[in-house]
């Protein structure tokens, strides 16, 4: 018998995620704290559960994929929570990026139920949840890692078991310093490129396909040119990440110095109510800097 599903979280990535469950012809419940985002998803099939309890009362494997460790503790031990629904056996996966230490911690607790836990944070943008094509950091046993496959192959292509309950979210980080650092390269490189007066769309068509290329080059960086600043991941996500980075990296005693202060550059943007723009907005903070703007738009 099909596993059936239950998927808390509708956001940014949520939406995409589930649809693509949908998609893969699984038996889908969700639930959103705002219930009118389930609204599609309801019209192309999905059952709305009326709290997370109840979701998880209807499903065998849930998935929680929301802001942050308060949201996560929230929908899946809270008063409402899944802990009250799920049945022994259930099998939760977390797809939110939280602390590897937060995610232990609600693991220990579901546990004393007979639930499982696995972390499986994601990259790829709002475009990957919605393709179905992102990168999902598995951490958990190796016997719930294969159980949930068919549902990860629903929503990514590059699926990795890294080790242990919170390994996932290690690796989420290690991302999120990747990612950051080559944001920051891309809006030099523009910044100094429009500096020049050379034309940075053929610029961009010359570097992306060598040894500079990489995802955010070929995905944000025409959308920087175009100053089309929505969001795959916003502002205020990147930064509550780099604040789960820098936090993780003092435990271990990591010096993470450059991501510190693209962490400071995107508080700066936060302070002028950018929040909700996309991560890809940081070269905003280097374009006050040196007062001149890039892109199509730019003087």
């Amino acid at each position: 018998m099909a596993e059936r599903i239950g998927f808390i979280g509708l956001g940014i990535m949520g939406q995409g995620m589930a649809r693509n469950l949908l998609r893969a012809g699984f038996e889908l419940t969700v639930w959103n704290r705002t219930a009118s985002r389930a609204d599609e998803l309801v019209a192309e099939g999905a059952q709305l559960a009326a709290s997370p309890a109840e979701l998880a009362a209807q499903s065998d494997i849930i998935i929680s994929c929301v802001s942050d460790v308060p949201d996560v503790e929230q929908v899946l031990l809270g008063d409402q929570g899944a802990i009250h629904g799920a049945q022994p056996g259930a099998l939760v996966i977390d797809m939110s990026t939280i602390s590897p230490q937060a995610t232990r911690s609600i693991g220990a607790k579901l546990a004393e139920q007979g639930v499982k836990l696995l972390d499986a944070p994601v990259s790829g943008g709002s475009e990957g949840a919605a393709r179905g094509t992102l990168s999902i950091m598995v951490g958990g046993d190796t016997a719930d890692v294969e159980r949930a496959r068919p549902v990860f192959e629903a929503m990514g292509k590059a699926i990795t078991h890294i080790g242990g309950l919170g390994d996932g979210q290690t690796a989420k980080l290690c991302n999120q310093i990747l990612v950051v650092g080559t944001t920051l390269a891309v809006s030099e490189a523009f910044l100094f490129a429009q500096a020049n007066g050379i034309d940075l769309h053929k610029m961009l068509a010359a570097v992306e396909h060598g040894a500079a290329g990489s995802w955010t080059l070929s995905n944000r960086g025409p959308q920087m040119l175009a100053r089309d600043w929505r969001p795959g991941f916003t502002i205020d996500l990147q930064q509550k990440d780099l604040k789960l980075v820098l936090k993780a990296a003092d435990e271990v005693g990591v010096p993470v110095m450059f991501t510190a202060m693209i962490s400071n550059m995107y508080r700066s943007l936060q302070a002028r109510g950018l929040g909700l723009e996309g991560n890809h907005a940081l070269i905003k903070a280097l374009e006050a800097l040196a007062q001149i703007e890039v892109g199509e738009q730019a003087a």
